[in-house]
């Protein structure tokens, strides 16, 4: 009999972490019995029809649809509405990605109920605890089963967490699976810009933009912050146009501190959130990409592409020590400083990280198929 997992989402992110483990887990000669479950913890409008078409996402069996609201809050909901999920659908473990409130919800009623937990992106670290991402990754990674990491320090991370190293499988980035499988569909720059309705001379004669992502809660709930960071890119835009794909909660603290006037600028493109094919577009294609983003970082790295993190910090060291990517903060001298270097000298070149070739799914797949066959069936009495 067929083991049964039930892969667990909370964001449109976690969809292009799951999908290729989710497509490598249902093939072979034992295929595994796939659940998918979506807490709803992010509603994004874009996760339409062509979403999943176009990228070849299945879609959610389950859909918890809890909503936002504060960390207590979202993360006590979805574990009050997975629990009798758990006990309808009896999988023998639940897989989880990332570092969401969704993975350590789901993963700690599974723990609670007897159920193996599956951590996929296990062990990074920031060493930040005042992140929330921070917690859950450290809290999920204690009470999983099997830890897969995308890089070799996370195994070291992890150890000195006291966590055994015969849970631990290194099989790279399954985020850099579904990037290269889909780069060859990405949005070009100059319709993703029409569609919006910017003028095609926005780019200049060179073509040459940056592209600017900006999210995190350190960084826009904070009015002194936020206003030392747009004034760096106010800057950065008299040497380069910046593209700006703006969250909605990041233009609703804009707006609210009254600071959209240090981007209402010539030279800044201000568009709405963009789908995965439409950013890959534009991040392929930057000079550089500025970002407080952590999956940006890894994607940059990837394609090659100068990054620059509007953070003081990284839980994703290998896209500093082997990749693209410079941690610059939020100082507005630092970020002009890197730029400047960028544009003088071309920026970092970096390597792509080992095992970060498309194939960590099927890494994934291979590993628990070997681990599952230790194990009977679950009986749930």
């Amino acid at each position: 009999m067929s083991k049964k997992i039930l892969c667990v989402v909370g964001a449109r992110p976690n969809f292009m972490k799951i999908a290729p483990v989710i497509a490598a887990l249902k093939v072979g000669p034992t295929p595994f019995e796939i659940c998918l479950l979506h807490t709803g913890q992010h509603y994004d409008t874009a996760m339409n029809d062509q979403f999943f078409t176009a990228l070849n996402i299945p879609r959610p069996n389950i859909n918890l649809d809890v909503g936002s609201g504060s960390h207590a809050v979202q993360t006590s909901e979805i574990m009050r509405r997975f629990e009798p999920v758990l006990d309808q659908e009896m999988p023998d473990a639940i897989l989880v990605v990332g570092d969401v409130n969704s993975t350590i919800a789901c993963a700690l009623v599974a723990a609670k109920k007897g159920i193996k937990v599956i951590h996929v992106e296990a062990g990074l670290r920031s060493y930040d605890r005042a992140m929330p991402e921070e917690i859950n990754r450290v809290l999920t990674d204690q009470i999983s089963d099997i830890l897969f990491t995308t890089e070799r320090e996370a195994e070291e991370n992890l150890h000195r967490e006291g966590i055994e190293r015969e849970r631990v499988h290194f099989v790279g980035n399954v985020m850099i699976d579904t990037l290269k499988s889909q780069l060859p569909y990405a949005t070009p720059v100059t319709t993703i810009l029409d569609q919006a309705g910017v003028s095609p001379s926005f780019l200049g004669s060179k073509k040459a933009y940056a592209v600017l992502t900006l999210h995190r809660p350190a960084n826009v709930d904070d009015v002194a912050v936020l206003g030392a960071v747009l004034s760096a890119i106010g800057k950065v835009s008299r040497s380069l146009p910046v593209i700006f794909p703006i969250h909605p909660r990041t233009r609703s603290r804009i707006e609210g501190f009254g600071l959209m006037e240090l981007i209402t600028l010539a030279n800044i493109s201000l568009l709405p959130p963009q789908g995965y094919l439409e950013m890959l577009g534009l991040m392929k294609d930057a000079r550089m990409v500025l970002t407080d983003s952590g999956g940006i970082q890894e994607e940059t790295t990837a394609l090659g592409v100068p990054c620059i993190t509007l953070r003081h910090n990284t839980e994703r060291p290998i896209t500093v020590t082997e990749g693209t990517n410079t941690i610059a903060g939020t100082d507005p001298e630092k970020i002009q400083a890197v730029v400047n270097e960028i544009l003088q000298i071309g920026g970092k070149v970096g390597k792509a990280p080992e095992f970060w070739d498309g194939k960590a799914s099927h890494r994934i797949a291979a590993v628990l198929h070997d681990w599952f066959g230790r194990f009977p069936r679950r009986q749930v009495t």
